[in-house]
């Protein structure tokens, strides 16, 4: 703990110490510079940085400081997995307003509308369908604004819509039954999706389970009389325990995670 204190508050004064070769301008209130040692703010910054760490390494105990850095990386971990979850979650709901508006909109071209009104419809059911309704009433590139919202996760069957409205402009085709065969490929496309996501839910879920049944194994050895959580918490080789078992528990729930987006992204 000595040692690394005193690395860093010589990486502090080797970060303070001014660059030579650098005397043309006046070193006083230079932009992005200090103000009076002509050493770069970015470099003052570092050096702080560098003098805050120097002093949390003596004041805190070597373990602390460890366990401290394990939590606020299996924090990151954590947040890391919510937030794909969260982004899965999103590209599901627009994948089922996708369906609707392919739906809404075969509705109301079969029932005659213009398909300007057809589209200003759609946007009451999914509100993201707006640049696309304004470039119909603007007499803009309808297929391009289908394909650039279709950019987004889940939204890829705009993609086909684009393509059947294209075709429909060029051959005269009629629109409403090239959209309606899009509608029905999205829907069996959505409830294939669906059935392998209700056969991949145990093996996530089993995933899951093993994930925490360390945990368990903590409680049950305090329970018996043990003292698991000193050994983890508080003991150098605890301390590398934890390390690699959360290493190999964010792993694991990664790669089942991947595993099964790719299975249903197919």
């Amino acid at each position: 703990m000595t040692a690394a204190a005193i690395a860093l508050a010589a990486l502090a004064v080797t970060l303070l110490v001014p660059t030579k070769g650098r005397t043309s301008r006046p070193p006083t209130q230079q932009p992005g510079r200090g103000l009076s040692s002509g050493v770069p703010a970015s470099r003052e910054l570092l050096a702080v940085a560098a003098v805050a760490a120097s002093g949390l390494v003596v004041l805190v105990r070597g373990s602390v400081l460890v366990l401290g850095l394990i939590g606020l990386v299996a924090a990151m971990a954590v947040a890391h997995l919510a937030r794909r979850a969260r982004l899965r979650k999103a590209a599901e709901r627009r994948e089922e307003r996708v369906l609707e508006v392919c739906e809404v909109l075969v509705g109301e071209l079969q029932a005659g509308q213009p398909p300007v009104t057809a589209l200003g419809r759609c946007v009451e059911v999914w509100p993201d369908f707006e640049p696309v309704s304004t470039a119909a009433r603007l007499g803009a590139d309808v297929p391009r604004a289908l394909r650039q919202l279709g950019e987004s996760q889940g939204a890829s069957g705009l993609r086909n819509v684009a393509g059947a409205w294209q075709v429909s402009q060029g051959s005269g085709a009629g629109l409403a039954g090239a959209i309606a065969q899009v509608a029905a490929s999205a829907r069996e496309s959505q409830s294939t999706r669906r059935l392998v996501a209700a056969e991949l839910a145990s093996a996530q879920a089993t995933a899951r389970l093993v994930a925490g049944l360390p945990v368990v194994a903590l409680v049950m050895g305090s329970g018996i009389g043990g003292e698991p959580w000193q050994f983890l918490l508080a003991t150098p080789a605890g301390l590398t325990c934890l390390a690699c078992g959360l290493v190999l528990m964010f792993i694991g729930l990664t790669w089942i995670d991947r595993i099964a987006s790719a299975v249903k992204s197919r």
